[in-house]
C-alpha cells in the first residue's frame, strides 16, 4: 500500500467501458477543443500524467516526444497497443507522488482526469512543479465540487457536505472533488501562474446527451467554455498555468531516455542501465524494464 494511497486501474478495461461503450463521446470531445485551445502548438517532451490507455496521447501531435505515465501497468500497455511502435513515446509505471525524473525535465505536463483520485492533492501538484522546467506548461483538469449540480441538492437538503466550502469532498473512496479557490491556491503556493481557466462539460445531462445529437452538444459547450475566466459551476473545470520557478533543466532535445530518471527513494541520477533494469548508483536499488515499460512502483528484488 502507497502512502498516500493510489487508486490503481491495473487489470480494468476502463478504456472500453467507460469511454468507447459508456456513452462518453460529448465529454470526450469537450476535453479535446479545451486541450487544442491550451496546449502549445509545438514543444520538445511532455509527460501526460495518468496516461491510461493513450487515449489523449495523439492530441499531443506538436511534441517531438512525450512521456506516458500511469501506475497501472495494464493500461500502459493498452496504451502501446493503441499507438503502435515508436521512439517518439516513452512508457513509465510510476507513482504520482514519487516521480522518477530529474528536476526541470519537461517542457510540458498534462494532467487530465487524474487529480480527483489524489488524496494529497498539494503533494502531487508539488512533483509536477518540480519536473518542470522554467516557463513550462501545466494543463491541468479537476472535477469541481462548486457545480450547479451539487448547488442545488444541497440547497434543496439532498446533499449534506457544502459545495463553498474549501476542503476537498471525497464522494467515492479515492474520487474527490475540488472547490477552484483551493486549486488556485494551491498552485500559487507553488509559484505557478494561472493563463487561462476553461469551464468544460455544461450539459452532462443524461436525458439531453440522449435526445440532442453530440455535435450539437459539444459546439455548444465550445461557445460556453470561455466562461470559466470569470466563474466555475460546471463538472470539470480546465487550467493552464506555468511554471515561474527557477529550476535547472536539460534542454538538450536528443538527449538520451535514461538521462530523463532518478531513484525515486534517494533521488540519485543518473541511473546505470542494466540488463532489463536500471541500479541506483547511491543506494542499489533496482527498477525493472519490461517490454518496454519503466517500472518504478516497487523496488526490483533479487
Amino acid at each position: 500500500m502507497t502512502n498516500p494511497p493510489v487508486c490503481d486501474y491495473e487489470g480494468s478495461d476502463y478504456q472500453t467501458s467507460f469511454w468507447d461503450k459508456g456513452g462518453r463521446e460529448y465529454e470526450d470531445q469537450t476535453e479535446a477543443n479545451a486541450l487544442k485551445r491550451l496546449l502549445p502548438k509545438s514543444g520538445r517532451l511532455l509527460l501526460e500524467l495518468g496516461a491510461g490507455a493513450g487515449r489523449n496521447t495523439p492530441r499531443y501531435v506538436g511534441f517531438d516526444r512525450i512521456v506516458l505515465l500511469d501506475y497501472s501497468r495494464t493500461q500502459l500497455e493498452q496504451a502501446q497497443q493503441r499507438l503502435g511502435s515508436s521512439d517518439k513515446y516513452t512508457y513509465v509505471a510510476a507513482d504520482v507522488y514519487r516521480l522518477p525524473f530529474v528536476d526541470g525535465l519537461f517542457d510540458a505536463a498534462t494532467m487530465i482526469r487524474v487529480l480527483h483520485h489524489m488524496a494529497d492533492a498539494p503533494k502531487a501538484l508539488g512533483q509536477v512543479k518540480n519536473v518542470l522546467e522554467t516557463d513550462g506548461i501545466f494543463i491541468l483538469e479537476f472535477a469541481n465540487k462548486q457545480n450547479l449540480k451539487s448547488i442545488l441538492r444541497y440547497l434543496l437538503g439532498k446533499q449534506q457536505w457544502s459545495p463553498f466550502t474549501l476542503e476537498p469532498v471525497e464522494f467515492v473512496k479515492l474520487n474527490f472533488d475540488f472547490h477552484p479557490r483551493a486549486i488556485r491556491k494551491w498552485l500559487d503556493e507553488l509559484d505557478f501562474a494561472i493563463e487561462k481557466t476553461l469551464a468544460l462539460s455544461h450539459f452532462r445531462v443524461g436525458f439531453l446527451k440522449r435526445i440532442i445529437p453530440t455535435s450539437i452538444l459539444v459546439f455548444l459547450d465550445s461557445l460556453l467554455q470561455w466562461t470559466g475566466a470569470f466563474w466555475q459551476f460546471t463538472p470539470s473545470v480546465f487550467v493552464k498555468a506555468v511554471s515561474d520557478r527557477r529550476v535547472s533543466h536539460i534542454k538538450n532535445q536528443e538527449m538520451n531516455v535514461l538521462a530523463y530518471f532518478k531513484c525515486p527513494d534517494c533521488e540519485h541520477s543518473p541511473l546505470v542501465e542494466k540488463h532489463a533494469y536500471l541500479e541506483c548508483g547511491n543506494c542499489s536499488k533496482k527498477w525493472e524494464i519490461k517490454n518496454g515499460i519503466y517500472d518504478f512502483r516497487e523496488e526490483l528484488k533479487g
